[in-house]
């Protein structure tokens, strides 16, 4: 009998990395004394006083062994493992428990009855009998997730060539991180993953875990590693929420091995994700699911769950409904479940309508203030103004608008579109621009979406010169050349405001061309080593001509 360095609780011997594989909640023993062939022996002999002769105390015990004072006083023990309270050592999953010296197929706590167990019907317990009712209250979306990667729907990378899945059968689990939309399989993909290596799987929330828990887990690992050479996974969902201080404790036992890391972010982790820790490991992106792949989930969940209700499938509950709730879904399982969930509600209710089941599952516009929904609408917005499409300038304006963006850095970015894009070829847009963003300023919200409007159809209608921004960015990029950023300025152009500096001849040849006819003079602006670079190109557009453009025209 050996006492366990973790839960300090008494177990046998060869039952120690049993016990610890099982997080200490196994192969604990308990009070169950077996009947004996032989009579028990006489207890000790005592003094007067009670107490046991020196003779047949105890010796102190070791670090491997229970101290007296924890162990119960019974004649006997035995073994009886305890997994969510049902003894015999059988996993939740049906399969047999065994040590971590014994090879696969071998357990010798198991008698052979001749496969007649096998067969034997699973004893409901109290506990059991009490997750299946919190499953039955989990929302469909939980309900449905799936657990092998066969049934994940959209994404190659754990498809049946993919390379994650390939590194998954291989037991070869790199340190990760998941990058991807909401729905899309993040969590699913880790927890199918715990389902098939045969690691330690910890499961944490970036919004709930603090730095504390974390070093305690880590430890919890480099002890599980030590002790009985398994691997310890940690998947940290939401992992952008963890500040760059907080994600440099996963540096040292990543790096290490202790752990294998599984992030998950929706995220740019470019963005989010210190560098250091995104060098050590590799990034994988899930794709937003299509309408069909949408579809496929929705099918599945309501085959399964009028299954298990054994109840008549619903009219309403038809391929146009599906197919209008995945588009509804933009890519989002979650959100197409929950939805589904909904309309399963309502049909069942009298006098219901699918006009009406429609109406009711409403749903916000996807879109993230602070995340790449903002970058990426803006950007799609100023394209379309450049590209000369107003129908969608004005798609983008009023999605951005309904989400709740900030009206004034809309108009701020149309101010930069009038110098940049219509630059010269329009010069009066430029004040329009300044004019909607102090128009919008005075007037808020819902008005100030008129000016808007007005100032975006003018600028995707307006021609377009870029003489001046291609300029500017000509001039920036001579100065990256060596030596041009520290080309001094000719001394007929230089300020003079001393005595001494005149006396140096600063600003002394220079013609003050107001005073010239027609304010031509001869004379060199540029510094002596830039003498004939042109920055400002005569054209207002490229010359490149589009081939997808050559084929229409055809």
């Amino acid at each position: 009998m050996v006492e366990c360095p973790i839960c300090t609780k008494p177990v046998q011997n060869s039952r120690i990395n049993d016990h610890l594989d099982s997080g200490c909640e196994s192969f604990i023993v308990v009070d169950n004394p077996p009947v004996l062939s032989s009579p028990c022996p006489p207890p000790p002999a005592t003094q007067a006083n009670g107490a046991v002769p020196a003779s047949q105390k105890r010796p102190p015990s070791s670090f491997f062994q229970t101290p007296s004072a924890k162990r119960q006083a019974t004649p006997s023990k035995v073994l009886t493992p305890l997994v969510n309270g049902v003894a015999g050592g059988l996993k939740p999953n049906g399969g047999v428990k065994r040590s971590f010296d014994e090879g696969p197929g071998h357990d010798s706590s198991v008698p052979d009855t001749g496969g007649e167990a096998e067969h034997a019907p699973p004893v409901e317990t109290g506990p059991v009998a009490k997750r299946t009712k919190t499953n039955r209250a989990a929302p469909l979306a939980e309900r449905m997730r799936p657990y092998n990667l066969d049934d994940v729907f959209g994404q190659d990378l754990v498809g049946p060539q993919g390379i994650l899945r390939s590194l998954i059968e291989s037991d070869r689990v790199p340190s990760m991180i998941l990058w991807g939309g909401s729905g899309t399989g993040k969590t699913t993909i880790a927890r199918c993953i715990s389902h098939m290596v045969g690691s330690r799987f910890i499961e944490m929330n970036a919004t709930s875990t603090g730095v504390a828990e974390c070093k305690k887990i880590f430890g919890e690992a480099a002890n599980e590693l030590g002790l009985t050479g398994r691997k310890t996974i940690i998947f940290c969902d939401e992992i952008h929420r963890f500040t760059k201080a907080q994600q440099d404790v996963f540096l040292k036992p990543v790096e290490a091995g202790t752990i294998t890391l599984i992030g998950a972010t929706t995220e740019n982790p470019s963005f989010k994700v210190v560098n250091a820790l995104l060098s050590r490991c590799r990034t994988f992106t899930l794709q937003k699911l299509t309408t069909e792949d949408i579809q496929r989930i929705l099918a599945q969940a309501l085959q399964s769950e009028l299954s298990a209700t054994s109840s008549p499938p619903s009219p309403f509950l038809d391929q146009e409904l599906m197919a209008y709730l995945a588009n509804f879904a933009d890519g989002d399982a979650r959100t197409a479940l929950n939805l589904l969930e909904l309309a399963m509600s309502l049909a069942s209710r009298e006098g219901i309508t699918k006009e009406v089941i429609k109406t009711s599952l409403t749903k916000t516009l996807v879109y993230d203030r602070a995340g790449d929904q903002h970058y990426d609408t803006i950007s799609a917005f100023h394209k379309s103004v450049r590209g000369s499409d107003p129908n969608a300038a004005l798609y983008y304006l009023a999605r951005m608008l309904q989400s709740g963006e900030d009206p004034l850095y809309v108009a701020r970015r149309m101010v930069v579109i009038a110098s940049e894009d219509v630059g010269l070829a329009d010069n009066s847009m430029l004040s329009l621009a300044t004019s909607t963003y102090t128009a919008t300023q005075q007037l808020g919200m819902p008005e100030a979406r008129i000016p808007l409007a007005h100032c975006a159809v003018a600028l995707t209608l307006a021609p377009k010169s870029t003489r001046a921004y291609r300029g500017l960015n000509n001039a920036f990029a001579a100065l990256r050349e060596p030596g041009v950023a520290g080309l001094p300025v000719p001394i007929h152009l230089r300020n003079a405001p001393t005595k001494l500096m005149r006396e140096l001849g600063y600003g002394k040849e220079y013609k003050y061309n107001p005073n010239y006819k027609d304010g031509r003079v001869s004379q060199d602006y540029l510094p002596e080593g830039l003498l004939g670079r042109t920055f400002l190109d005569d054209r207002d557009l490229g010359t490149e001509v589009d081939p997808d453009l050559v084929m229409d025209d055809a």
